[in-house]
């Protein structure tokens, strides 16, 4: 096999591998666990053939966040921007594992140097929610709102922006906006559910669990499914 051709394989493999980590953290499998195990495998059969390859760390990086491994996270985020410093999908992703580690007052700074380095990305909107949900679990509501906003202007069919803008409308006392996103995020996303929010085993950091257990209690508020 060709040099070109191996290259071009583990391109295929890394990027097919990071849909898979990026559906996980959509929510979107009841039992997402199996198909994170083929992605770490796959990812990591990647980095052995190229292990500078910055998509792959990115990829690696998603997983093992999905898999409750931060802070190896954030080391693979750290390898990818090491190899391509102008990553920004990886900067955005920096941001967000900050998040799962108790330092969601981190995650602005990433997303605005993200922003900077890509700013007609089309996953703007992905980055923009992540730090009006960092603003969400922080119990910043004003600050929320604004980024999360941003997100559903930049893409109306998100349906995650509308789940946190729900928590963030209900504890601000404007429950019947708040039900309207929560319907709005719904229509998108009929499967979403407290129950599998909860399931989603991204972190057991204390600061991350109790601050996602306040918003949980304001997306029950607003009429988010328990199952």
């Amino acid at each position: 096999m060709s040099s070109a051709t191996a290259g071009e394989n583990v391109d295929a493999l890394a990027s097919a591998r990071i849909v898979d980590a990026a559906a996980a953290f959509g929510f979107m499998f009841d039992d997402q666990r199996p198909i994170l195990a083929r992605a770490e495998a796959d990812l990591a059969k990647c980095l052995a053939a190229a292990p500078n390859h910055a998509w792959a760390h990115f990829g690696m990086g998603m997983v093992l966040c999905a898999t409750n491994r931060a802070l190896r996270c954030m080391e693979e985020l750290e390898q990818a921007l090491t190899i391509d410093p102008n990553f920004a999908r990886a900067r955005a992703f920096f941001g967000l594992a900050h998040v799962y580690v108790g330092r969601a007052e981190e995650t602005e700074g990433h997303v605005v140097e993200a922003l900077r380095l890509s700013p007609r990305d089309p996953l703007i909107h992905l980055w923009l929610m992540f730090a009006g949900f960092a603003k969400t679990l922080l119990g910043k509501w004003e600050e929320a709102l604004l980024w999360l906003r941003k997100s559903i202007d930049a893409n109306p069919n998100n349906p995650w922006s509308n789940f946190y803008l729900s928590a963030c409308l209900a504890h601000l006392g404007r429950l019947v906006e708040a039900r309207a996103a929560v319907r709005t995020g719904l229509a998108v996303n009929p499967k979403f559910s407290i129950k599998r929010l909860r399931a989603f085993g991204e972190s057991d950091n204390a600061v991350f669990l109790a601050q996602r257990e306040r918003m949980i209690e304001a997306m029950r508020m607003s009429g988010v499914p328990d199952e």
